[in-house]
C-alpha cells in the first residue's frame, strides 16, 4: 500500500518541533487530559501515532471537497469517541489509532490523483 510521503515528512518535522508535553491534537500539559490522553502523553509511540493521524487528517481534508471534507470529519468525531472509550488501555488507543490510519489511508488511495 502506498504510503502518504507528504505525511511522513510533516509528521517528523513536526515531531522534532514539539516537545514531550505537546501531542498533535491537545495540549499535554492540562490538568483536565482525559484517561486517554494522559496515555497518549505519556506514551511516544501513541504521541507519534497521534501526530501521524492529525498530519494525514490535515492533508486529505486539503484535497478533498467540501462534502467529502465534512464526511471525513464526521467520521473523525465518531472515531474519537470510540478512542476515549479506551480510557488508559494502551493497547486498545494503540488498536484503535491503527485502525484509524488504515482507514486514512484508504481514503487517500481512492482519491482520483492527476499523476
Amino acid at each position: 500500500m502506498k504510503k502518504l510521503f507528504l505525511s511522513g515528512v510533516l509528521l517528523a518535522v513536526w515531531a522534532i518541533a514539539q516537545g514531550p508535553a505537546q501531542a498533535a491534537s491537545f495540549d499535554c500539559t492540562l490538568k483536565t487530559l482525559a484517561p486517554d490522553e494522559k496515555a497518549i502523553c505519556a506514551n511516544r509511540d501513541l504521541n507519534d501515532a497521534d501526530v501521524q493521524m492529525v498530519t494525514t487528517l490535515n492533508l486529505l481534508s486539503g484535497l478533498m471537497m467540501m462534502g467529502g471534507r465534512g464526511a471525513l470529519w464526521d467520521d473523525q468525531a465518531a472515531w474519537l469517541k470510540q478512542r476515549q472509550a479506551c480510557g488508559g488501555d494502551i493497547a486498545c488507543i494503540r488498536k484503535a489509532y491503527a485502525s484509524r490510519l488504515n482507514a486514512l489511508q484508504g481514503i487517500y488511495d481512492g482519491l482520483n490523483k492527476p499523476l
